[in-house]
């Protein structure tokens, strides 16, 4: 995929040579800095997915894992917990990639950023036509992959599947099988 340079403000921009701390998941939303500590859950889910894809990948791509992506706005800046790289994808003038070069973003949902990864980022996702986003949800142990994007802010094409099946990413030309037994289960 060509990298489209352009000189639109990044939401990243209010945050160059802030050092921030540790241990915390950053984003912008709604132009507000939003750290949320990182949960156990979640970093086990990580840990589990991460080297699955990243092996299937096989070079066809790049995994990133909580690393800045400029989007097409100046409020919105999202680091996903996993995001496949189209292969041949280069990084703007900033160093980051943009949203255009994504294939797949995954999230894995906590109490604190349910609405913005139900809502906001859902529809952020669609309307900047990432073809494939997850989300996982620990606390119903499901999975549900949304596809087929409208730049309405919407994916057509949504699937469910529980902990313990497989995660299947339809990318352009392949799939990754993800191995859910592995994720940690909620017992509520």
């Amino acid at each position: 995929m060509a990298t489209i340079l352009m000189d639109l403000p990044s939401a990243w921009d209010a945050l160059d040579g802030v050092n921030l701390p540790r241990g915390y998941h950053v984003e912008i939303t709604d132009g507000k800095i939003i750290m949320t500590p990182q949960g156990e859950s979640r970093s086990d889910i990580l840990l589990e997915a991460a080297p699955q894809i990243k092996k299937q990948l096989a070079g066809q791509g790049k995994l990133l894992t909580d690393v800045m992506i400029d989007f097409p706005s100046h409020l919105y800046g999202y680091a996903p917990d996993l995001t496949v790289v189209a292969p041949g994808s280069e990084r703007n003038s900033r160093g980051r990639f943009e949203w255009h070069s994504l294939e797949a973003v995954i999230e894995v949902v906590s109490k604190s950023t349910r609405d913005n990864d139900f809502t906001k980022k859902f529809r952020m996702y669609a309307e900047c036509a990432i073809p494939v986003y997850v989300i996982i949800d620990p606390s119903d142990n499901t999975c549900t992959i949304h596809s087929n994007p409208t730049r309405t802010g919407v994916y057509v094409d949504q699937e469910q599947i529980a902990f313990g099946e497989d995660l299947v990413l339809p990318l352009e030309g392949r799939e990754i099988v993800v191995k859910t037994d592995g994720f940690p289960r909620s017992e509520s």
